[in-house]
């Protein structure tokens, strides 16, 4: 699962990176049109399946509309990182300090006034990406371009072994507490 993640993120940052880099495509432009697509997949894809949940993704079909969410999240969150950090001209540290805050934000709505969990699940995890391309950026550009010049392998490489430490980690949690790791996510269509 981790591994096709990794995968669709990288195809996901690519498709924006070319619209960007050699089509030319605003990233306002981009981030407009995949904020569109994804609100789309979601209307679909509850409109077919009555749920958003993740729990609910039983059947070929929905795991399809999940894939395509998760594709078009990584793409939009590209769009939009870059957007706000690079053509807004807020720069990478302030830009993931931002969008920490609206994940921040979120969790505190989702456990504090009880929002709706998988709304708060999918706003959370489409602003991972945007968090995500923002520090890439801070670490991997130069320090001439408002990075800290790492290079993108060694940031690469750094985010790997996070995402490899973390999903060990969670593993071993899980086997140590006997529960399916399903206790605090959302358990229920959009509605709940």
């Amino acid at each position: 699962y981790w591994f096709a993640v990794v995968l669709v993120s990288i195809f996901g940052t690519l498709v924006t990176d070319n619209l960007t880099d050699h089509l030319h495509v605003p990233l306002l432009l981009s981030t407009a049109l995949f904020g569109v697509m994804l609100v789309v997949t979601f209307s679909i894809w509850y409109a077919k399946e009555k749920t958003l949940s993740i729990y609910a993704i039983d059947t070929r079909r929905r795991e399809l509309f999940y894939w395509t969410a998760i594709l078009v999240t990584f793409a939009l969150g590209t769009a939009a990182g870059d957007w706000v950090s690079e053509e807004k001209g807020l720069g990478y540290a302030p830009s993931a300090i931002l969008f920490a805050g609206m994940i921040s934000a979120t969790a505190i709505a989702h456990f504090v006034f009880k929002a709706n969990a998988v709304a708060s699940f999918w706003v959370a995890y489409v602003l991972t990406r945007p968090l995500g391309a923002s520090c890439g950026d801070l670490l991997a550009k130069s320090a001439k371009h408002g990075g800290l010049g790492f290079g993108t392998t060694h940031t690469s490489a750094v985010f790997l072994l996070v995402i490899v430490a973390l999903v060990i980690y969670l593993t071993r949690a899980e086997r140590r507490s006997g529960s399916s790791g399903r206790a605090n996510l959302p358990v229920t269509g959009a509605g709940s």
